[in-house]
């Protein structure tokens, strides 16, 4: 059984297998949490998240690329493009997509532990206490479907409020 709760947490500083990223589609990682995993990993994220795009072009939604974590504790970075929040679409089932490519991913990759978090939150617009809503119910969900395919699933808060906000979304 699956072990999923939130913490507070730089997650670039996080000793699990994979880090999910939440990326823009060219997998330049210039703000946010993108820009904070790349610098705490080093070049080595850009340079493979270049390869890749060069490699697949744009990450489409519903996809993950993986690069090395280059120098964080985790083994991988698990980059996906969560949704720009508008309110005159369907921004739950793109957002959930999203964590369900980490999650596969991440399995795929052999990974026991992996962190997620706000995906779509911070400059993507999403409402804070949406986004932690979709993300927790896609992440039980995936492993309630996905029996023993991780020990443990960390939904990263990176204030008291995302986190918090990820508590009530378990609760």
């Amino acid at each position: 059984m699956t072990l999923i709760s939130a913490i507070e947490a730089d997650i670039t500083t996080l000793d699990v297998d994979g880090i999910v990223n939440a990326a823009n589609i060219h997998l330049q990682h210039g703000g946010g949490v993108a820009l904070a995993i790349s610098r705490a990993g080093g070049p080595i994220i850009q340079e493979a998240s270049d390869q890749w795009v060069r490699q697949h072009g744009p990450l489409a939604p519903g996809t993950a690329a993986v690069t090395p974590a280059g120098q964080m504790m985790a083994r991988i970075v698990i980059h996906v493009a969560g949704p720009v929040f508008s309110g005159d679409q369907d921004n739950e089932r793109p957002l959930r997509e999203a964590v369900e490519a980490a999650l596969k991913a991440a399995a795929a990759n052999s990974c026991r532990t992996v962190a997620l978090p706000a995906i779509s939150a911070g400059i993507y617009g999403y409402p804070l206490w949406e986004a932690t809503q979709v993300i927790a119910s896609a992440a039980v969900a995936w492993c309630e479907e996905s029996p023993g395919g991780f020990d443990e699933v960390l939904l990263v808060g990176f204030d008291t409020k995302a986190t918090e906000a990820f508590e009530a979304a378990l609760s």
